[in-house]
Parts: C-alpha cells; sequence; structure tokens
C-alpha cells in the first residue's frame, strides 16, 4: 500500500515560522511606537526618516515659529506660505541638527545678527518671497552656508560685512530684489562661489573688478537688469564660465575680447538687448556644443554685420530661433532674416572690389 505523503509542515517548521511573525511584529510594534513618541508641531507635518525629521510648516494660519513639538533632531524644516513675521536664535536653537532651512513667502521683514549662531550645521538657506529689505552685519557668519536664497525680496543694498571672509558659499541668488548695485567687496569674501543670480535688479553697471575673485564660477545670471555695457576684461577671471545670462539688457555694444578665455562656455543669452552689430573675433573658439541666442536686438545690416552675418551661416545649429534674428535696418532689409542676406545686399561686394 502506497502511503500518502502528508502536506501539512513538521513542528519545527511552525515554531520557525512562528517565531519569525512575532518578531516581525515587535519590530513593527516598536516601530509604531517610536514613531508616536516622535512629536510634530501643530499645522505642520513630519517625516522621520533615518537622517533626521523632516518638518513642513505650510498654513498661512501660522504666525509664530513652531518651537512646540519641534523634533530636536530636524535636520530639514520649511516653513512656506504662512504668516510669520519674526525668527530668532532662539528658535533655531531647538533645532541644532539642522542643515537645510527654508522660510519662503512669509511676512519676514528683517533677520537679527545672530540668527544662525547656534545651528553650526546648517548649509542651505532659502528666504524667497518675504519683505526683507536690509540685512545686518555679520547675519550670514556664524554658520557653514553653501546655498543662499535671498530670491524676491525688497533688498537695495548688498553689504559686504553679511559674510566673513573667504566663506565656503557655493550659491547665492539675490535676484527679484531692487539692487542697483553689487559692491567688488562682497563678492571677494565668495571664493568658492559656483554659481550667483543676480537678475532681475536694477544694476546699471558692474564694477571691473567685481568677478575677479570668483574663480569657481560656472553660471552667471545678470538677465533683467540695466546693464548697457561691460568692460573688456569683466569675465577674464572666470574662466570656468559654462553659463552666462545676459538677457533683457539695455547692451549697446560688446568688447571683441569679452569671451577671451571662456572656453568652457556652453550658454550665452543675448536676446532682448539694444545690440547693432558683433565685433569681429567675438565668438571665434567656441566649443560645437556652444548655444546662444540673439532675438530682440535692433540688428543694422550693413557691413559691420559681416562677422555675425557669416557665423551664423556657418552655425545656425548653435543658435536658438535663428529665424527670428531679423534686421531692424536699413528700410530695404527691414524684417529679413540675418542668414537669408547676400554680401551684395550687405555692402560687402563694393567693399572688396
Amino acid at each position: 500500500m502506497k502511503h500518502r505523503r502528508s502536506s501539512a509542515l513538521p513542528f519545527s517548521a511552525l515554531k520557525m515560522n512562528l517565531w519569525i511573525l512575532l518578531t516581525i511584529t515587535s519590530l513593527a510594534e516598536c516601530r509604531y511606537l517610536k514613531r508616536a513618541a516622535q512629536s510634530c508641531p501643530d499645522l505642520c507635518s513630519c517625516s522621520f526618516p533615518p537622517s533626521g525629521a523632516d518638518v513642513v510648516c505650510s498654513r498661512s494660519s501660522l504666525q509664530q515659529f513652531p518651537v512646540d513639538g519641534l523634533d530636536p533632531n530636524t535636520t530639514r524644516l520649511s516653513i512656506q506660505s504662512s504668516n510669520l513675521s519674526s525668527i530668532t536664535a532662539s528658535h533655531l536653537s531647538a533645532v541644532p541638527l539642522l542643515n537645510n532651512l527654508q522660510l519662503y513667502h512669509s511676512n519676514l521683514t528683517s533677520l537679527p545678527s545672530d540668527l544662525l549662531k547656534d545651528v553650526p550645521h546648517l548649509n542651505m538657506l532659502d528666504l524667497t518671497g518675504n519683505r526683507l529689505v536690509q540685512l545686518p552685519p555679520n547675519v550670514f557668519s556664524h554658520a557653514s552656508l553653501h546655498s543662499l536664497v535671498l530670491k524676491n525680496n525688497l533688498i537695495e543694498k548688498a553689504d559686504a560685512e553679511w559674510f566673513s571672509g573667504n566663506s565656503s558659499l557655493t550659491w547665492l541668488d539675490l535676484s527679484g530684489n531692487r539692487l542697483t548695485g553689487v559692491p567688488a567687496s562682497l563678492l571677494h569674501k565668495l571664493p568658492n562661489l559656483e554659481t550667483l543670480d543676480l537678475s532681475d535688479n536694477n544694476l546699471q553697471d558692474l564694477q571691473p573688478d567685481a568677478l575677479s575673485n570668483l574663480h569657481r564660477l560656472e553660471s552667471l545670471n545678470l538677465a533683467g537688469n540695466k546693464l548697457s555695457s561691460l568692460t573688456t576684461t569683466i569675465f577674464s577671471h572666470n574662466l570656468k564660465l559654462s553659463q552666462l545670462f545676459l538677457q533683457e539688457n539695455q547692451l549697446r555694444e560688446l568688447p571683441a575680447t569679452l569671451l577671451q578665455g571662456l572656453h568652457n562656455l556652453e550658454l550665452l543669452l543675448l536676446n532682448q538687448n539694444q545690440l547693432q552689430h558683433f565685433p569681429s573675433g567675438l565668438l571665434d573658439g567656441r566649443k560645437s556644443s556652444f548655444q546662444m541666442a540673439l532675438t530682440g536686438n535692433p540688428w543694422v545690416c550693413d557691413e559691420g554685420m559681416e562677422y555675425l552675418w557669416k557665423w551664423l551661416t556657418v552655425h545656425p545649429q548653435n543658435v536658438f530661433f535663428l529665424e527670428e534674428v531679423t534686421c531692424a535696418g536699413p528700410g530695404a532689409l527691414k524684417h529679413r532674416q540675418v542668414v537669408s542676406l547676400t554680401d551684395t545686399e550687405l555692402g560687402l561686394q563694393k567693399i572688396q572690389n
């Protein structure tokens, strides 16, 4: 007689499975109790990754810094779209491990000079969309900041005294303020800067040596200002520059050697300026991946256009919206695409003869 093999598990296997089940249940319960013990401030949401607490507060009804219930292991704190009107060093002392602080779109009008003294690990501070007008000396000298965003405030004057010498900052965004100038003494304190955004201010000029200490600069945004000219050597110390945004200014002409030495330049935006001609040699030595924007300038299509006309003809793939690079004059050529012109129309044959 054949014996059927029993489908039931041996007792030892059942015992092992039961032990595994109890262990998993116990671990889950411990994790639940641990999370339950971790507090979270009212009007905020919290998560607890292994790296430390992550707290987000995004209620307009929030009017005071959420000290109560704030986990001391918080590493990231984001307060956004609130009515927070003040913040102090005492508030931040509750989160000594903080490395990322975002205070967007609140009602902050000022900052105390000692704000960051108790958060020695802070490396990212974002104050976008507040009502800051003036900042005190040394306000950014108390932490090893790598990224500072002051975008869309009401700041009228940038002060070198904000920073200590030889700052570790690599990213500075001052866009969307009311700056009429940026002192060279401020930028000289930021030798590690890789990204600088000064767009959408009221800058009328740059000091000739303003960028001379920024040897690591890779991206410079000067768009949306009132720059009418640039000095010949303004970028001569920024040899790592790969992105240069100069659109929406009032530039009338460019020095022939403006881009000399910038062999890493990948992107140049010059649209919406007052340029009429390009100086001979300006674009020499550009790499094949180089891209440029030129639309919205009043190009005068005469013999002075020869250099740019030839360059566009040879490198059409390097120009955004090439068909929109058109002549503003003379009258007979108005609205013509620059690349569609002939040497006769530009008056070049007459010169050669």
